[in-house]
């Protein structure tokens, strides 16, 4: 790979436990963050008044100002583990489709065109070949960038044209638009009645462990996932906890057994990833034919994947808490209405929307 009179940065995709280098390759992107405040430079005054470091600023100042087209990104996790390599396109952006990756705020946004990317795993190096600590540093020496001097990218990479990114537009939703969007699939007016006034007090909760220490996935159980699956109308008879080594059981009828056994729900602690740590429960709910959604949440974010070829698990609808939203077109997912209803007993692949005559009680 051709180097001279180019910069080369180390970019981070997240971290060993919770990384997000699939979006930055799928949608040609690296990400940093955090972007609520807006737009960078505007965006440094607020971050300073909220009490972020000078350090963190300095990083994003790198991010949008000193990275150029045409210099070199090495994406990593951790210090020896390289996901992809590519080429800056363009200009920094502010893109508010990835205000919410995994519950990070990764709004500001480098286009690039990925020359390398890792096929069966990530390209590994000894320890510490990379540095440590911000996400975004200039790489100006050692076994990485060696082994960029022996890269040559395919034909096929050099040409390739970069992926459209999600159209930005309004996509937050108010709780009474999720409660009448459950009332008209046939969720039961009790429940809906439940969930609304359940709501509050888990964010409230969930904020505040974010706030604080980070609860056990025991306590997040108990406090923050049982409570809204009870109010969705879940019953304890149906809703088995630590149930053949899976953090909830859901089942469809009783006994509990597997073969009425629908729904697996995986708690994670709230520094890990939501969305892509399944770990045991993944191989429990694809052994039983009748499982047919797999929910992955911390308390706050739940992930909800369904297999509709009856092999294979998919996102299908993800909501936060704290950022409730019709949808996210940066994990090609549905939004918080379709993964309330899909949290909730009525549910069924493929289920169709059941009119009814009013939902104004709920508007």
């Amino acid at each position: 790979m051709e180097l001279t009179g180019k910069q080369v940065w180390q970019h981070a995709g997240g971290e060993p436990r919770r990384n997000y280098v699939s979006i930055c390759l799928e949608w040609g992107v690296i990400l940093n963050g955090p972007g609520s405040a807006g737009r960078l430079p505007e965006a440094a005054k607020t971050l300073r008044e909220d009490g972020w470091s000078a350090r963190k600023i300095t990083d994003l100042k790198r991010f949008s100002e000193i990275m150029r087209p045409g210099d070199i990104v090495v994406l990593r996790i951790g210090t020896n583990q390289v996901y992809g390599v590519g080429e800056v396109v363009g200009s920094y952006e502010w893109h508010d489709e990835f205000g919410d990756i995994d519950g990070w705020d990764l709004q500001h946004v480098r286009r690039v065109k990925w020359l390398w990317k890792a096929t069966t795993g990530p390209k590994r190096f000894d320890t510490y070949a990379m540095k440590q600590g911000d996400t975004t540093q200039l790489l100006n020496e050692g076994p990485v960038m060696d082994w960029l001097n022996t890269l040559t990218p395919s034909a096929d990479a050099i040409n390739a044209l970069l992926p459209e990114l999600p159209q930005q537009g309004e996509r937050s939703i108010s709780l009474s638009a999720i409660s009448a969007y459950l009332f008209d699939h046939g969720v039961a007016s009790s429940s809906i009645t439940n969930l609304m006034g359940e709501i509050g007090e888990l964010t409230r909760i969930a904020e505040w462990y974010t706030r604080t220490k980070k609860p056990s996935e025991h306590e997040t159980v108990a406090y923050l996932v049982v409570p809204l699956l009870r109010a969705l109308g879940w019953t304890p008879q149906r809703m088995a906890v630590e149930w053949n080594f899976v953090d909830i059981a859901l089942f469809e009828r009783l006994p509990r057994q597997d073969e009425n056994l629908c729904a697996v729900v995986e708690a994670k602690k709230m520094e890990d990833s939501c969305l892509t740590a399944m770990s045991q429960a993944l191989g429990y709910a694809k052994s039983r034919s009748a499982c047919h959604r797999l929910i992955v949440t911390d308390g706050l974010r739940y992930g909800v994947y369904t297999r509709p070829d009856g092999e294979e698990f998919k996102l299908y609808a993800y909501f936060n808490l704290t950022r409730l939203r019709t949808d996210y077109p940066a994990y090609r997912s549905k939004g918080a209405c379709e993964a309330m209803l899909a949290l909730a007993p009525e549910w069924r692949p493929g289920a169709e929307i059941r009119p009814v005559e009013s939902a104004e009680e709920f508007a």
